[in-house]
C-alpha cells in the first residue's frame, strides 16, 4: 500500500506531461455513472424541436464577430424556465446582424442534464470558442465548464471540435488574454449547496469563490491559477481586466452590485473583495477593454436602484477610476445580461436578452465610441434594438 502511494504522488505532477490536463477535484469520482461528465452530443442539424415556436423560455446571452464580419450568437432556452430542460443554442449572421439563420448549432445533453450560462469567444489565433456550464438539474454543487472550436468562423457552416470538460464550476463571460500571451478565465463555483435532494450532488466548499484559471498553451490544457472571494457575492459571473500597470481588476456580481478584488501577482493571490464604486444592481453587467485603450462599461442605472432596466454604456480613459459618458441602449424593464464585441473599424456590438419569459428577444445595439461620451448617436454606426432572434412558444 505504501508503494502505491508513492507512486501517486510521484505520477500526480507528471499529469501536464503526460498530456492528462484536466485533472479535476476527486468530487468527479463516484461509483455511480456521472450523467453531467459524459460529453454531449454537438447538434449541428437542430430538429423542429429547436424551432422558435418551441421555445417557452430563452436569455442569458453571448456574442463574437469573425475576421471577414460575420457575427455569431447563443444564449440557452428549454423548458419554462432555469432547469435540467435547458439547452445551448447558436446562430449567425452573415450581413452585419440584418437578418440570422436559425439554430445552427445546439447542445443538448441527455437526460436531467442542462446546458446554460454559455460563453462565446475568438481567441488571439482566430479560433471561435464555445463554452457552457453543465450541471445535473438546476444545480450539483459543482457544474463544469465544457467547450468546443472551429477554425472555421467565417463560414456560415463551421465544422466543430469534440466537447472537451476543462474544470468544475461556471464561465458565462469572456476569457481574457494578458499582455504576456496567458488566458485567463473566470470560472465560478457558487457559494449554493446543491438545491434538490438528487443523487449526483457535490460539496466543495474550497473551491467555491470567483476562481482563475489560466492556460499558458493557447488553450491545450487550464489549471487552477487563484481565487477571488467577494463578500455577499451572487452568482460571481465575474470578469478580469489587465490594467496597464499589470495589475489584474476582477469585477464580481454581489446582492449590491458590483465588488472587487484586486492581484498584483498575475492572479495568484488577490486583496480582500470590496464594494466597488461602481453604483449597480444584483445582475449581470460587462466590462471589456476597447482597441483604443479605454475600458467600456455596460451596466443597468435604474432611477429606483433596483430594476433591470436602463441599460448603458459609459466609457473610462482612466483604468476604471471615473466613467464618461452615458448612452442608454434600452430603458426598457426586462433587459439583462449585456454581453459583447468590438470590430477593428470601432464598432462596439452589444447583445442582450429582454423578457425572458414574456417577449422572450435576445436583441443587438451597435455604436461607437464616440456615441457613448456624446451621450446620444452621433455617428452612422448606431443601431438599437436589432432582433436577432424571438421565441414564440406558449404554454398549453
Amino acid at each position: 500500500m505504501r508503494s502505491l502511494f508513492l507512486l501517486f504522488v510521484f505520477l500526480v505532477p507528471l499529469l501536464p506531461t503526460l498530456g492528462i490536463t484536466n485533472f479535476c477535484s476527486a468530487a468527479d469520482s463516484s461509483p455511480q455513472k456521472d450523467p453531467a461528465l459524459e460529453a454531449p452530443q454537438v447538434n449541428t442539424d437542430p430538429g423542429e424541436e429547436y424551432a422558435d415556436k418551441t421555445r417557452l423560455f430563452q436569455g442569458i446571452p453571448g456574442m463574437e464577430r469573425s475576421a471577414n464580419g460575420r457575427l455569431w450568437a447563443l444564449w440557452y432556452a428549454g423548458g419554462t424556465g432555469e432547469g435540467e430542460l435547458n439547452y445551448v443554442t447558436l446562430v449567425t449572421s452573415g450581413d452585419d446582424g440584418k437578418t440570422w439563420s436559425g439554430p445552427k448549432l445546439v447542445i443538448d445533453p441527455p437526460g436531467p442534464v442542462r446546458a446554460y450560462d454559455p460563453a462565446i469567444w475568438h481567441d488571439p489565433s482566430g479560433r471561435l470558442w464555445v463554452f457552457w456550464a453543465q450541471s445535473y438539474r438546476w444545480w450539483d454543487g459543482r457544474s463544469g465548464v465544457w467547450a468546443i472550436t472551429t477554425d472555421e468562423s467565417d463560414q456560415d457552416n463551421p465544422k466543430w471540435s469534440e466537447p472537451r470538460r476543462l474544470c468544475n464550476g461556471i464561465m458565462m463571460n469572456k476569457p481574457t488574454v494578458l499582455s504576456n500571451g496567458d488566458w485567463l478565465l473566470p470560472v465560478a463555483v457558487w457559494k449554493q449547496n446543491a438545491k434538490d435532494s438528487i443523487e449526483h450532488r457535490f460539496d466543495l466548499p474550497e473551491e467555491r469563490g470567483g476562481n482563475i484559471f489560466i492556460s499558458k498553451d493557447q488553450g491545450k490544457s487550464f489549471q487552477l491559477l487563484g481565487q477571488t472571494d467577494v463578500p455577499h457575492r451572487t452568482f460571481d459571473e465575474h470578469m478580469i481586466v489587465e490594467r496597464k500597470d499589470k495589475s489584474l481588476w476582477t469585477l464580481v456580481r454581489t446582492s449590491y452590485g458590483i465588488g472587487e478584488s484586486i492581484s498584483t501577482d498575475g492572479g495568484k493571490t488577490w486583496s480582500a473583495g470590496k464594494e466597488s464604486s461602481i453604483p449597480h444592481i444584483n445582475a449581470r453587467f460587462f466590462i471589456r477593454r476597447l482597441n483604443s485603450g479605454n475600458l467600456l462599461l455596460v451596466k443597468h442605472n435604474p432611477q429606483d436602484g433596483k430594476t433591470r432596466s436602463d441599460l448603458t454604456a459609459y466609457l473610462s480613459a482612466d483604468e476604471g477610476k471615473t466613467w464618461q459618458g452615458g448612452l442608454l441602449l434600452d430603458e426598457r424593464p426586462g433587459v439583462s445580461y449585456p454581453d459583447g464585441v468590438q470590430s477593428a473599424d470601432g464598432t462596439i456590438y452589444i447583445i442582450y436578452d429582454y423578457a425572458r419569459t414574456r417577449d422572450k428577444k435576445i436583441l443587438m445595439s451597435t455604436f461607437t465610441e464616440a456615441d457613448i461620451l456624446a451621450g446620444k448617436p452621433v455617428s452612422e454606426n448606431v443601431r438599437q434594438r436589432v432582433l436577432i432572434n424571438q421565441a414564440t412558444g406558449q404554454k398549453k
